[in-house]
């Protein structure tokens, strides 16, 4: 059995994370403290949303997921496939709400929308650095790229909190991964 004092930083890193990328939007904590706090009334609760992913019951990644979920409900998140058309990336990183104020997409030179999947969103990452944001891939260990944008200075305290809950991120345009 894990330790209480383990669940209880978990749980506070997830509120964080929450409130880190989601701060306009307090139902985004309140779903994920749901899926930590009570998994089984979570998937109850969503069970529709969580069909889209295969999940019927409680997994131990379900706290990571709602987040996922949460953000994508809220216009936080944008979930792109491996095989995704670089408009299709751009497109959807512009519809997001923590989009950068600076327009990145001057910055992008042509050869680089020819680029596949993973490595245009590495060059996004790099462009959104050079305007002071940031993306970031919340993994959950699938074939598809969750990411979220924020501002640069605060990527390394995400980075911090999803290692305290023990979920990985990856920074686009970095090499920086941890679990």
């Amino acid at each position: 059995m894990s330790d209480p004092h383990d669940a209880d930083a978990v749980r506070a890193s997830l509120a964080a994370i929450a409130s880190l990328l989601a701060p306009a939007h307090p139902a985004v904590a309140g779903e994920v403290l749901r899926a930590h706090d009570s998994p089984h009334a979570y998937v109850s609760a969503f069970g529709d949303r969580l069909a889209d992913r295969g999940i019927d019951e409680p997994v131990d990644n379900l706290a990571w997921i709602a987040l996922i979920d949460a953000l994508d409900a809220h216009g936080l998140l944008a979930e792109f496939d491996w095989k995704e058309d670089a408009q299709e990336v751009r497109d959807q990183l512009r519809r997001l709400e923590s989009r950068p104020s600076a327009d990145p997409w001057v910055l992008f030179e042509a050869e680089e929308m020819l680029l596949p999947t993973e490595r245009f969103l590495h060059a996004c990452g790099r462009r959104y650095r050079e305007i002071g944001a940031a993306l970031a891939v919340l993994d959950i260990e699938s074939d598809c790229y969750p990411v979220v944008g924020l501002r640069a200075v605060r990527a390394d305290e995400l980075t911090a909190l999803a290692a305290r809950a023990g979920f990985p991120v990856q920074h686009l345009g970095t090499d920086r991964r941890r679990p």
